[in-house]
């Protein structure tokens, strides 16, 4: 039976979810694929980590160094987070022809090209189920499921924590503050959560699949990104009404040869497969020209969601004879390459003075910029009106412009938001 040491860097919660799994499963997976993985080396600054787990003090090295020389080791799992020393490691570890597995988002996004030029030095090979999604098989689906299609669009919700955070504000009309200190307070959200809620987490995210999707990398600075902290809970109770709920939605598109790739805060229809999808789970919504509509769903982050994940690249990585390669990820895309001017409807809610012409104004600067409405909603309160429509596809450009014309417009208070649909 074929033998593979395991080190793993980082013993937190994935690291430590994921030595959990490789010991309970250990006697399945040998009958079951036929391969005996062993935790043969760990790399943590916290020694009690070690014996917390049940594991043996010997196995911990001193260095990065140790584990490159170490002949037991095959295969290096990166749980430690951050671009840096991180990237050092795992480029160390393939240099000395050894297999990597990663959960790192950020650094696998933004350092691809610069580990596969080191794994195909020596032949190794770089795993990444559990960058996106957890415990989702988005990765392996896309790289091993998808051979007959040309995927035309990506919609997916992979960041948790937002998730949470607009569900609880869905259900309960909460206010987006309070239930961000409940997010922190559980566990879910950061101290700093910025990363979470301006979107940068889902944009690695998004980067990484677009990348396999259209086999060419994507930049994760050519992806347009804004967070839900602009979400209202007077938005999202107006958006029910209307028949929307609101989601932080990671979108990439294929049109004419050029890709559209965005995250912001959509509107969807309450009927649409993503709308349903609560609390701190993901799901990718694929669509490709042969399959048509395909949806993943599953918990997006934990220690044994994501371990999972890892552990079945540990798994898929030791069966492998030859390790696939990505040089595609050599050729960037460029801001040529890019749809900025993306189109979409849009939900715009302003407050006005209760003046005769107010709507007539608004009308007249939506026409000059051809956007239509295909839903309004307006109710009189004292002398503040609030008005409420919904535009069919327009340009982003158009959009902007017209937003700016009519801030200036003589009766209008304030446009207290903006927030793009996708049907």
């Amino acid at each position: 039976m074929k033998k593979v040491g395991v080190a793993i860097l980082g013993l937190g919660v994935v690291g430590g979810g994921t030595c959990k799994i490789l010991m309970n499963r250990r006697e399945t997976i040998k009958e079951e694929y036929g391969v005996d993985v062993e935790i043969a080396a760990v790399l943590d600054l916290r020694p009690e980590r070690v014996t917390a787990l049940g594991l043996d003090l010997s196995i911990l090295a001193k260095s990065i160094d140790e584990i490159c020389e170490n002949p037991n080791v095959d295969i290096v799992v990166e749980c430690m987070g951050g671009l840096e020393p991180a990237k050092t490691f795992l480029t160390k570890a393939l240099e000395a022809g050894k297999s990597i597995v990663t959960s790192n988002k950020e650094m696998f996004a933004k350092s691809w090209p610069d580990l596969e030029r080191a794994a195909q030095k020596t032949g190794a090979g770089l795993y990444y189920e559990a960058t996106t999604g957890g415990g989702m098989p988005i990765i392996r689906t896309m790289t091993t499921a998808m051979q007959a299609n040309n995927i035309l669009e990506i919609k997916a919700i992979i960041n948790g924590t937002t998730n949470y955070i607009l569900t609880r504000m869905t259900n309960e009309n909460a206010d987006y503050q309070a239930v961000l200190k409940d997010a922190q307070a559980l566990g879910y959200a950061e101290a700093n959560p910025v990363a979470d809620v301006e979107g940068y987490d889902s944009s690695y995210k998004l980067s990484i699949l677009s990348s396999l999707a259209f086999n060419k990398r994507l930049p994760v600075d050519l992806i347009f990104r804004e967070g839900i902290t602009k979400i209202t809970a007077e938005d999202i109770k107006i958006g029910k009404e209307l028949g929307y709920i609101v989601k932080l939605l990671a979108i990439a598109k294929q049109k004419d040869g050029k890709i559209e790739a965005r995250v912001h805060p959509v509107f969807l229809p309450q009927d649409h497969p993503l709308s349903s999808v609560s609390n701190s789970f993901n799901a990718v919504f694929v669509v490709g020209d042969a399959v048509g509509d395909i949806m993943i769903y599953g918990r997006g982050a934990g220690d044994l969601p994501t371990g999972s994940a890892i552990v079945s690249d540990i798994v898929y990585c030791a069966r492998q004879v030859e390790h696939a390669r990505y040089s595609e990820m050599f050729n960037e895309m460029t801001k040529d390459d890019i749809i900025s001017d993306f189109e979409s409807a849009y939900y715009v809610r302003m407050t006005v003075h209760d003046a005769p012409g107010v709507l007539a104004d608004v009308t007249t600067v939506l026409k000059k910029y051809n956007i239509s409405i295909s839903q309004i909603k307006q109710d009189k309160k004292d002398d503040i009106i609030p008005i409420i429509f919904v535009t069919r596809k327009t340009t982003e450009n158009a959009m902007n412009k017209a937003i700016d014309e009519i801030k200036a417009l003589k009766n209008i208070i304030n446009v207290e938001n903006v927030i793009r649909v996708e049907e």
